[in-house]
């Protein structure tokens, strides 16, 4: 049995924040975000817009990917859904998978929410794989949505130029493969790790049972988005090349074989510095940071959609999908297109 991704979809916000108009709010400019980043522009949700909704918007343009005709019959036959998000409607519950499954129509699907920083994608896309592997499913539908804009601090210009909202989905369907060369195909293996002692190196202190507001409180500024950029940057480029090698070791795959890497859109500098530490060149990665920055869990489903839509994957190309972020979480999974 191969657990394969079937069809991708996206949403990300109609407005559309640029460098330049950044510069008109913190001491930035076009060029030093550009040199330092790669990020050249963001999506920011309208207020009336939440996680669930970017993520049903990904959902709906996932479904119609699978089944332009009757989209309401694939997601009908959903047994599962998983949202990765740091930025949910609600704190705790319900979950945005449970409201992403009632609006799509998804009655028979279980769901819940991921929490795993900018690695949740990756780990929800290896949770609802095994999950269909271990039997008795047959259809999950995976999302990360964000609206980072929710809880950036848009006055401090160290974070507030990196972050962006959106969302990506994917269909994840168990098929059985009847001739031995097709047994090869979809997820093949997975790697997650974590390092909780930099939990606090990516963190929003305020609004958890750690630090709860209380009644009468006068707050300066809502929960928001701290990093120490420094720890981050170097943590990242160590797990991108721990990730990668720890998925090849063993797989019968080396660097050579793979058509494209995935990788979470934090910065491109962490691109190609890891790209330099395992002799490859950067463009074997894929980047989309420049048109939509940071978007957390949404940015490797956003990324992939993207680079299926273009014919930028064909049947059988062999992948890798990376994350890394607060936690901090790390991860990959190899895929046969």
């Amino acid at each position: 049995m191969a657990v394969e991704i079937t069809a991708t979809g996206s949403y990300v916000p109609e407005k559309i924040l640029t460098n330049d108009d950044l510069a008109k709010i913190v001491e930035t400019s076009d060029e030093w975000i550009r040199s330092h980043t790669g990020i050249g522009a963001r999506r920011i949700a309208r207020t009336d817009e939440a996680a669930s909704d970017l993520a049903c918007g990904a959902a709906l343009n996932a479904l119609k990917a699978a089944c332009p005709e009757h989209p309401e019959q694939v997601a009908a036959a959903l047994d599962l859904i998983i949202v990765a998000t740091a930025s949910p409607d609600y704190p705790g519950f319900p979950s945005v998978a449970c409201i992403v499954q009632d609006r799509i129509g998804a009655r028979n699907a279980a769901a819940f929410d991921m929490t795993a920083g900018c690695s949740g994608f990756v780990y929800a896309l290896d949770t609802a794989a095994c999950m269909l592997a271990s039997g008795g499913r047959k259809r999950a539908l995976v999302i990360g949505a964000e609206v980072l804009s929710r809880i950036t601090d848009w006055s401090d210009r160290n974070t507030c130029i990196l972050f962006g909202d959106g969302a990506g989905a994917v269909i994840l369907e168990s098929t059985s493969p009847e001739l031995p060369e097709q047994q090869l195909r979809g997820i093949i293996r997975s790697h997650l790790g974590a390092d909780g002692s930099g939990a606090d190196k990516l963190i929003i202190r305020r609004g958890g049972s750690r630090s709860q507001f209380t009644a009468g409180e006068t707050v300066a500024k809502s929960p928001y988005i701290e990093m120490d950029g420094h720890a981050v940057y170097l943590f990242a480029v160590n797990a991108v090349v721990r990730t990668i090698q720890r998925l090849l070791d063993g797989s019968g795959f080396t660097l050579g074989d793979i058509k494209r890497i995935i990788p979470h859109q934090a910065n491109e500098r962490i691109i190609e510095a890891a790209a330099k530490r395992l002799g490859v060149a950067a463009g074997l990665f894929f980047l989309n940071i420049g048109k939509y920055a940071n978007t957390s869990a949404a940015s490797v489903p956003l990324a992939l959609d993207e680079l299926n839509r273009t014919g930028g994957l064909a049947k059988g190309d062999i992948i890798i999908t990376l994350g890394f972020g607060a936690g901090l979480t790390y991860g990959g999974n190899l895929i046969v297109w």
